[in-house]
């Protein structure tokens, strides 16, 4: 059996939930609490020396980090990214500019941190860099269908659908953002996607 280690608000456990089962892979899920700490447990540290989630149990392997989780089923399963090497670079941006810089200075960690400082509230601080990451987002959207490649659902789609429900969390009104707006609503028919969503899986 697969067994996910996640937790149901985490950004990085939502993108491998909807990248399962776009595969139809059957799983386990395994709680972590990122709010009770427990991702610096003992237990989850000994899985994912980092003490995040996700931490994907499959093929006799233990992997981490989303991205690399993703990518790891699209080599062994096929069908989360384009054949075609310059749409491959494409939809790896596209994925990097959400995943590796609005989502890092976005997260609980950061946001608990800036708002102890009183600085200005964590709100606040993620409505600013979910706002200046989604406006460049948009404009990357060069070969956009559908979905944000094209008619196919890849990495990208998996990093956006996420990043657009904490948008929204925060009062972002996503529709300030057309293409972008148009492309997740699309998504979200997907009964795949849509079984991924935070409030089908909390506890």
């Amino acid at each position: 059996m697969i067994k996910l280690y996640d937790y149901w608000r985490s950004s990085a456990a939502y993108r491998v939930r909807m990248a399962l089962n776009l595969l139809n892979l059957r799983y386990e899920s395994n709680p972590v609490d990122l709010v009770k700490g427990e991702q610096r447990g003992a237990d989850n540290v000994a899985r994912n020396p980092q003490g995040l989630v996700p931490t994907l149990d499959i093929d006799g392997l233990r992997l981490t980090q989303s991205l690399a989780i993703i990518e790891y089923l699209d080599e062994t399963r096929g069908g989360l990214l384009p054949k075609d090497p310059a749409a491959r670079a494409h939809v790896r941006a596209l994925s990097y500019a959400i995943a590796m810089e609005i989502a890092p200075v976005c997260n609980l960690t950061v946001r608990d941190h800036v708002g102890s400082m009183g600085v200005m509230t964590s709100e606040a601080w993620t409505r600013h860099y979910i706002t200046k990451g989604l406006t460049a987002f948009e404009a990357m959207l060069t070969t956009a269908g559908r979905y944000c490649h094209g008619d196919s659902v890849t990495m990208a789609d998996l990093c956006l659908v996420p990043q657009i429900y904490n948008a929204e969390r925060v009062g972002i009104d996503v529709t300030s953002f057309p293409q972008t707006a148009k492309i997740v609503a699309n998504l979200r028919e997907i009964p795949a996607i849509a079984a991924a969503h935070p409030d089908r899986v909390k506890p």
